[in-house]
């Protein structure tokens, strides 16, 4: 399969802050050792960061989609409103978040 190119030839490199962890100081490294965490949380939350922020084009580089679709039940509360389009690109289960049993108040 043919991909665009990423917009950045930055965005392969360890030291580089990428434009879509905005909110903090991470490097592309520092986000390529949370991806490999073995520690399921922090994986789903760093590919949410991914998802909901990174041009389509640039985080293949870190990921893919067999990858997003083993991690999907996880992701779901990071993805914000970007979830149920993820979840039709992935051809994956729209699991709603938050969880109905969740935001139910229960019976008055």
């Amino acid at each position: 399969m043919n991909r665009l190119p990423p917009t950045s030839a930055a965005l392969v490199l360890d030291e580089t802050r990428p434009y879509f962890l905005w909110w903090t100081d991470a490097t592309v490294g520092d986000l390529r050792k949370a991806l490999r965490s073995q520690d399921t949380a922090v994986r789903a939350y760093w590919l949410g960061a991914l998802l909901r922020e990174a041009n389509s084009r640039d985080l293949w580089l870190y990921t893919s989609p067999a990858e997003l679709r083993e991690m999907w039940p996880h992701l779901v509360r990071h993805l914000g409103a970007s979830r149920a389009m993820w979840a039709w690109l992935l051809d994956v289960e729209d699991i709603p978040w938050p969880p109905v049993e969740r935001t139910s108040a229960g019976p008055v």
